[in-house]
């Protein structure tokens, strides 16, 4: 509500002291003037001027009663009956021209300015989405802020939307002719109507009210208003200022001329016009003086974002368009001011606003004081959090650089160099062209093109490509060049194109003052022309920067055509001569081998180039035969690969010298192992090295190229087999000949699979692939550690290559290739991962040495995570048995920051093949964890120690993961818990009975699942708990026996059913949860249940107090009713436990169907069920609730309601006070489930507290 009265007009120059309010009252409105010519608007505080005519009050207009109907914009309105066309609707349809709009409005003001100017206002008020209307009596006889507080209480406060908020193109557009209308009214007015002291003294004042207004609709509506009309003023101003200067000149020119050739009329002509043009000037800065004081001092910082935004992007066009006037220091602190604001959408004006300004080099001594000041906050936006601030941060920088080099020093320029390599595109393409402007561009070309020809260059780029050269080693991030000529792509892209420049400062020698490249030099010259190689020929960024591949334009894409023409045109000449050049180099040589990959070969036999492709392939011969490095070599075979491609006509060519390269290596090979073989433990180190040297080159080959012809799987299999046998074959030729066989399986299948096998075919390979996978497992107990992770890790890969996925798609004729493997290779496998993947910090430094630097820790880090990836798909695959991740999963909280994603995708997906066996992997694992603390601390565990504490935490983790869905999961947790009951009751106390058994403990972590359990289903898990526990243990209440209580608590909290939870259990429960009030059920339903519940209890005899011996009813599912001989029969054996680990690797499908197994006959009877509930309580009398243990177990529909409330309790335990989530207590079941997503999804996995989120609520 508007408290307060309309702020006042003052004058620029007497502010404070002359002054006259806008909101004029009828006396006022009577003693004004009126003329029908032009009329002008006095100084506020002054009389008014002698000549001017009575101005009719708006009584004298409007006496003859009822305002009368007038046509405006073409259309008929009214204002008192029927439905109005408005002004407003109007500009919301945009049908009619703006121009005529406007002069149909002034056109019915100067017929009644009462009338126009109350459809103006209106115009106002509806633009904001007030519903009111001012009628004629209002605008007569109240005061402007008794209006808006009219207004303001008519105001529609069901919806916060307001036209400039609604989102959609209408309303856009509307935005659009919203000022549209502002400024061309002003423009159409500016000759007369504005200065008549009326029409712009209503306006001013009823946008000054409105924009103090605390609805924030009137404010910000009214803020944009005035800021449009400001700018329109302004836009008058400036031409009345063209005018005042062109009249001034031709008045001194008259004056100046002869006294008989000067016209006097003409002189007081010019002197009239003049006086009158400085009137009116004075009479459009009282008007903006107003509005600045008025609205924008106090809305530039207003709380609404839009609204600062508004402001500052108009005050930026002021002082642009009227810098005479705006571009002073008075005007540009609030911009500078505005540069530290909270929101980003406020700082992105600013600097467009500042950019407008600074594009103009004339405007720069203007500027000169601001940039000194606001400098420092201008370059540090460059790190802006917003990317949108942050790139236009480093536009207005640039632009500071182009008007003057000296404002911005060295440590300004470095901020913005090392943006270059930033993830974000449209960062590092803004930071690229700063340094384009500060390192890159030529600024005499002309001069540097002859310097180039008197030293026989074809290019003047040489110096700018030394210098980028330099940048880039100076930045010391030589692994993301790629990034750095992506960078300056778009902004020297001809500079980066200049490969005949680039070879040239890499083949020839340098001239006379010139300096010579370094190898360092030329090692980063040639990554980055490779680097602009790959740009030109792909033509899109690289990875890690940009969202993907997107759709190139016809014009782009014919720049990449031509930029792949001629970069190959190029470089099939010049690449045979870099690679003899650099061929002993082997990280240069690795990089030009790279080149041929985005060739266009065609060009080969087009342009008749096959001498080139000769050069290239004996050059390539030559690195073969002279380098082992992997990378080299793997370089080599790629680009073999490349050009062997069966499209090209070239391919028989280089077929026959690939042919020819592998015939010598496979005949070296051959020798030099049976020379290492024949000599045994005698072999020296050329012998070694002979087979070492050459089996590296075969694998290389043998990854990218079918080698099978040559049958390398032979002899690699003899020296495998030697080494194993006699324990002396180095380690490197051991891992090459492992990588080389795996390489000749993976070929021959590639074969098996694309043809049509025979029977001996198939055979063959299962033969060379069990052989293959014996090895593999007999080095997994090698002492060197290279050759046990090359096993472990193609052990893996083949098996699950060759697993039972192998024969689906029609494929069932592999069947003979699927291998299983027996216990002791999973076994093995998951002692090898514990063992080399499971290890502590200290054993990692002290096995890889105490001088190993970071890059080194996160290389090995990044080994082990291999590791563990590879055998976590064998269990997620169904590969190896699910138990076995057990051991893994017990490790996720204590190695977290290394595997927990890893360990958490493998849980979620093997939940998704068997909740019921994921449940029971999940408490294996902590059973294991609670047996190893046993044997630590013995059978006396100190409950509160931080190991008890960590098993509890990691419980508490893993019941996260079940999610919200409990009809999903309630089977999987109620066998949890029928394991944990168990294992906890597994073995009696030697001592006696009376004292607890030894594992009793771990009941305290089974706590953690108890609130995953359905209401219905704990009772069934407190029926099966006390079927272990004998009479005295109900009755002991000794801290010993807590994990007891407590579990037991936890299984009776929140059951309105089971009166015990009152007596025994009323401190836990308290302290249980939290429940929210919308899931409280009805107090007449709360009443209706424990009279029920009483007749229940009533009806079986059983005592209501905590200690004692309730009758042990019969395993019944809460859903269907089982045979009591079945439920009989899966009963545990107490000689075995049923649930051990030995049961449940062997038998995996043991008990799940605990709470029943058809679920298609609860479907069945969910409407029936729901029918005898409805039933029930329209007939006011609910009968007794049939205990869950009687022989008709058929669900009670009340307790499936109840159960979204316990999911709440749950919610409240695991997440405390991070989320409070009502679920309307009227929702069926039905549509709770639509609501639930499926967080068994690796997508949808619940995180911790810290990252935990609900979308569907």
């Amino acid at each position: 509500m508007i408290t307060s009265e309309l702020p006042v007009l003052q004058d620029s120059g007497e502010s404070g002291q002359d002054t006259v309010s806008l909101s004029m009252s009828m006396s006022e409105l009577d003693d004004s003037g009126d003329g029908k010519g032009r009329k002008k608007r006095g100084r506020p505080g002054k009389p008014p001027a002698p000549n001017k005519k009575p101005r009719k009050s708006p009584s004298e207009k409007g006496s003859a009663g009822a305002p009368r109907g007038r046509k405006a914009n073409g259309m008929a309105q009214q204002y008192r009956e029927g439905d109005p066309v408005t002004l407003f609707e109007v500009v919301k349809q945009g049908k009619s021209a703006m121009q005529s709009v406007v002069d149909d409005w002034i056109e019915s003001y100067k017929q009644d300015r009462d009338i126009a100017l109350l459809d103006l206002i209106n115009f106002f008020i509806q633009c904001s989405g007030c519903k009111g209307t001012v009628r004629i009596e209002m605008f007569r006889n109240m005061q402007n802020a008794e209006i808006i507080r009219k207004m303001t209480e008519e105001f529609d406060e069901d919806s916060g939307d307001y036209p400039l908020t609604i989102s959609g193109p209408l309303w856009k557009k509307f935005r659009y002719n919203f000022c549209e209308f502002i400024s061309v009214l002003i423009r159409q007015c500016q000759y007369s109507i504005i200065y008549d002291e009326y029409m712009m003294d209503t306006v001013i004042s009823l946008l000054t009210g409105l924009s103090d207004s605390q609805v924030r609709a009137f404010r910000h509506t009214s803020t944009l208003a005035a800021m449009k009309l400001m700018t329109a003023l302004v836009n008058v101003a400036l031409n009345l200022s063209i005018h005042q200067d062109n009249t001034q000149r031709q008045y001194e020119a008259e004056r100046n001329k002869m006294v008989g050739k000067r016209a006097n009329e003409k002189l007081e002509l010019l002197l009239q016009k003049r006086k009158e043009l400085q009137e009116n000037q004075d009479e459009i800065e009282n008007m903006m003086n107003s509005i600045f004081k008025g609205i924008f001092v106090h809305r530039y910082r207003d709380a609404i974002a839009e609204i600062r935004a508004i402001c500052i992007e108009e005050i930026g066009v002021w002082m642009k368009m009227y810098s005479d006037a705006f571009l002073n220091d008075s005007y540009l602190k609030y911009v500078g001011w505005t540069l530290h604001d909270r929101q980003g959408e406020v700082r992105l004006k600013c600097l467009k606003a500042l950019q407008n300004l600074y594009t103009n080099r004339e405007l720069f001594p203007k500027l000169e004081l601001f940039t000194n000041r606001f400098k420092d906050r201008i370059v540090s936006m460059t790190l802006d959090k917003e990317y949108d601030v942050a790139v236009e941060a480093i536009r207005l920088v640039t632009l500071i650089l182009q008007g003057s080099e000296d404002a911005l020093s060295n440590e300004d320029c470095e901020n913005v160099y090392h943006l270059v390599y930033s993830a974000h595109r449209p960062v590092a393409v803004a930071a690229g062209e700063f340094l384009h402007r500060k390192l890159f561009s030529r600024h005499d070309p002309q001069a540097e093109e002859a310097l180039a020809k008197r030293r026989g260059r074809s290019s003047p780029n040489g110096n700018l490509i030394r210098m980028l050269v330099l940048f880039f080693l100076e930045s010391e991030l030589h692994e993301h060049a790629a990034y750095l000529v992506d960078s300056l792509w778009e902004s020297s892209h001809e500079l980066l194109k200049d490969w005949e420049c680039m070879t040239e400062l890499l083949l020839e020698e340098p001239v006379q003052g010139e300096e010579v490249l370094s190898d360092r030099q030329e090692g980063a010259l040639i990554e980055l022309t490779v680097c602009t190689i790959r740009q030109a020929a792909e033509a899109h960024p690289p990875v890690g920067r940009g969202t993907g591949k997107r759709v190139l334009t016809a014009k782009e894409r014919k720049t990449q055509i031509d930029d792949k023409n001629k970069l190959t045109e190029h470089f099939i000449m010049a690449l045979p001569m870099l690679l003899s050049k650099y061929q002993t180099d082997s990280e240069k040589v690795a990089n030009l081998l790279q080149i041929p990959q985005f060739f266009d070969l065609d060009v080969y036999s087009a342009g008749r180039m096959e001498k080139h492709l000769d050069a290239l392939l004996k050059q390539i011969k030559f690195v073969v035969e002279k380098h082992t490095d992997t990378e080299v070599l793997e370089a080599c075979s790629k680009t073999y690969s490349i050009l062997c491609s069966e499209e090209y006509t070239i391919m028989n060519r280089v077929d026959i010298a690939r042919s020819q390269l592998i015939d010598e290596l496979a005949d070296r090979f051959n020798h030099s192992v049976e020379e290492l073989l024949q000599a045994g433990e005698e072999a020296d180190d050329d012998d070694i090295y002979n087979v070492l040297s050459t089996l590296k080159r075969l694998t290389a080959f043998h990854n990218a190229h079918d080698l099978t012809r040559w049958d390398f799987f032979g002899n690699c299999y003899r020296l495998l087999r030697t080494g194993i046998e006699q324990g002396s074959m180095p380690e490197q030729i051991a891992v090459q000949a492992l990588q080389c066989s795996h390489y000749s399986i993976l070929w021959q299948l590639v074969k098996i699979t694309e043809g049509s096998p025979s029977k001996d075919d198939l055979l063959a390979l299962r033969r060379v692939v069990k052989s293959f996978l014996a090895v593999c497992q007999q080095c997994l107990s090698n002492v060197n550690t290279p050759v046990k992770e090359q096993a472990f890790m193609l052990l893996c890969d083949l098996l699950m290559i060759f697993s039972h996925q192998l024969t689906t798609g029609a494929r069932e004729g592999l069947q003979p290739l699927v291998f299983n493997p027996d216990s002791t290779l999973q076994n093995e496998l998951l002692n090898f991962v514990l063992d080399h993947a499971f290890i502590d910090q200290d054993d990692e430094n002290q096995s890889i040495g105490d001088e190993e630097d970071e890059a080194n820790k996160i290389e090995a880090l990044h080994k082990r995570r291999n590791l563990l990836a590879a055998f976590s798909k064998l269990i997620i695959y169904d590969i190896v048995d699910m138990p076995a991740a057990a051991d893994i999963f017990k490790h996720y909280m204590k190695y977290y920051n290394d595997y927990g994603d890893i360990i958490k995708e493998t849980l979620s997906k093997t939940r998704q093949t068997d909740k019921i066996l994921c449940a029971k992997t999940l408490i294996l694992s902590l059973q294991q964890l609670f047996n190893e603390l046993i044997q630590d601390q013995g059978p006396t565990l100190d409950r509160t120690s931080s190991h008890v504490s960590g098993i509890k935490e990691l419980a508490r983790r893993f019941a996260l993961t079940f999610g919200l869905d409990q009809i999903k999961t309630r089977e999987a947790v109620a066998t949890l818990h029928k394991d944990g009951i168990e294992f906890a009751f597994k073995y009696q106390n030697p001592k006696g009975p009376e004292y607890p058994p030894p594992n009793l403990a771990f009941l305290e972590v089974l706590c953690e699942f108890s609130s995953k359990l359905l209401r219905q289903d704990k009772k069934t898990v407190h029926s099966y708990l006390e079927k272990f526990m004998t009479e005295q243990m109900m009755e002991r209440r000794e801290d010993i026996w807590l994990p007891l209580i407590s579990y037991r608590n936890s299984l009776l909290t929140g059951g309105d059913e089971d009166r015990m939870s009152i007596n025994s259990g009323s401190s836990s429960s308290k302290a249980g949860s939290v429940r929210s009030k919308k899931g409280r059920p009805p107090m007449h339903k709360r009443r209706i249940e424990e009279e029920s519940v009483e007749g229940s209890w009533m009806m079986r005899n059983d005592t209501l107090q905590t200690p004692g011996a309730l009758q042990t009813p019969q395993l019944t599912s809460t859903v269907l009713r089982e045979n009591p001989r079945q439920a009989a029969e899966h009963m545990p054996d107490q000689d075995s436990e049923p649930g051990s680990e030995s049961d449940f690797v062997h038998n995996p499908q043991m008990q799940m169907s605990w709470l029943g197994q058809q679920k298609m006959e609860e479907l069945n009877r969910k409407e029936r069920t729901a029918m005898n509930y409805m039933k029930a309580r329209s007939g006011g009398v609910r009968q007794t609730v049939r205990g869950l243990m009687e022989d008709d177990a058929e669900p009670i529909f009340e307790d499936v309601m109840m159960s979204s409330r316990g999911q709440l309790e749950d919610m409240s335990e695991e997440f405390e006070d991070t989320m409070v989530i009502d679920l309307p207590p009227s929702r069926n079941r039905r549509e709770r489930a639509e609501l639930r997503p499926d967080f068994f999804d690796s997508a949808a996995m619940i995180e911790d507290e810290s990252g935990f989120t609900m979308p569907m609520f």
